[in-house]
């Protein structure tokens, strides 16, 4: 990319993190809910800080508020220095929001200026890491509407501010089909070329058995039929660790679903509303899912079989299945999973929710971490996490693409997180 091009790029991803924050009242840049969902004003320092390493790696302009600014906004960067626990990161009131944004300025000015002013040979380098750096921030404005939709959450249901208004959507969900795919030798990872993360490399060849896969995510009736049998209490459904969790965390519906006047609602970024038994099922752990699976497996012998995908299989159907030109991403402004309609092009596969897979977060063959202080950023989680593949309906469309591995750990909620099944 020349430079002209990654600067009219940085300035856009820099400014939709200032837009998206635009609804926020003093109070909710500062409130930290769990010690897992930061608060705003870290977001917007961190993002920053990280741009700040790159000038410091390559001899940019420094200030004193990057040394300063670095304990609190060092997020698991242990060779950049000490950090403030992550728990504590809402509970400090310095520097003050307005200090962050003048931070923010002060990091987007030398950036410009380390742009215009970098070698022809050092700048595929400085390039390769202000990339990196965009894609971090694109990643946090993710979180950014995950941890909101959490925060609000937390108030008196009078209280509870909707963050935009709704794209209502009444059509009926697609009905299932089980669409085949053909197993054999085939490649995985960033094929496709472009901007890729650590962990989508190196590309490699596996072994795939055929599989056939829902045309779609599991959707709220669905999953409702599962509650209604009893699925949140019979331990039988579920992995030890996730039946534990749901006993000790009083886990009896997806989170943010609600009963009120005997009917059960969820709470959106638009408000409490009532359910669409048509939508996909969103904001479940990676134990939920499972443990559906296995309730699913005894409904008959159509259903035997059934399981969640590995990623691999995720991949490669990705890879086979026509891009959808209506799939919801965060520019559809929907802020939720919508229904795939009937007759719609693609699978759901890209957008709406984050789909949970089997498989372990763990390195592909032959991996290697980034150089320099971004060698910790992807490797060093691999371990007790578990892979989603997707996007969702928060997600950037630009930042998505069929190699793409997210992971969180499988009792995580807060995300925009569903699945679907597989046959084999």
């Amino acid at each position: 990319m020349d430079r002209e091009e990654v600067m009219s790029r940085y300035q856009a991803v820099r400014a939709a993190s200032l837009a998206m924050c635009q609804p926020l009242e003093p109070e909710e840049y500062r409130m930290q809910v769990v010690e897992y969902a930061s608060p705003v004003w870290w977001n917007l320092g961190h993002t920053s800080w990280l741009f700040a390493q790159v000038l410091r790696e390559f001899g940019g302009q420094v200030s004193e508020e990057d040394a300063a600014y670095g304990y609190l906004l060092n997020s698991y960067y242990a060779g950049l220095g000490d950090k403030i626990p992550r728990n504590r990161r809402g509970s400090v009131t310095r520097p003050t929001t307005p200090e962050i944004m003048t931070y923010r300025d002060s990091v987007d000015r030398r950036i410009q200026t380390l742009v215009c002013e970098t070698s022809d040979e050092l700048w595929p380098s400085v390039c390769e890491h202000l990339l990196i750096g965009m894609h971090h921030e694109q990643q946090h404005q993710e979180l950014f509407y995950t941890e909101i939709k959490l925060l609000r959450a937390q108030n008196p249901p009078e209280f509870r501010v909707p963050y935009e208004d709704l794209i209502e959507s009444d059509t009926e969900a697609a009905p299932i089909e089980w669409i085949a795919f053909s197993g054999g030798i085939s490649r995985f990872g960033n094929i496709e070329g472009g901007f890729g993360w650590d962990n989508e490399y190196p590309t490699h060849q596996r072994f795939l058995a055929d599989f056939e896969m829902m045309n779609r995510l599991v959707t709220v009736g669905e999953y409702l039929e599962f509650m209604e049998d009893g699925g949140y209490r019979n331990e039988l459904f579920w992995l030890s660790n996730g039946w534990t969790g749901c006993q000790q965390n009083g886990w009896n519906s997806p989170l943010y679903w609600e009963m009120k006047n005997e009917a059960w609602h969820c709470w959106t970024l638009s408000g409490m509303r009532s359910l669409r038994p048509q939508e996909p099922v969103c904001h479940l752990s990676f134990y939920e899912a499972d443990a559906f699976t296995n309730w699913k497996r005894r409904q008959g012998r159509e259903w035997r079989g059934t399981c969640l995908p590995s990623e691999f299989e995720w991949e490669l159907a990705c890879r086979q299945t026509p891009a959808n030109p209506m799939a919801n991403f965060l520019d559809t402004r929907s802020f939720h999973p919508m229904a795939i309609r009937s007759g719609e092009k693609g699978m759901q596969l890209l957008g709406d929710a984050w789909e949970w897979t089997v498989n372990h977060y763990e390195p592909y063959p032959g991996y290697e971490p980034y150089e320099g202080f971004l060698s910790e950023y992807n490797g060093k989680f691999m371990d007790n996490q578990r892979v989603l593949r997707g996007g969702s309906c928060v997600s950037e469309r630009s930042h998505l693409r069929p190699s793409y591995r997210n992971f969180w750990p499988a009792d995580t909620r807060f995300q925009f997180s569903g699945f679907r099944l597989v046959r084999r």
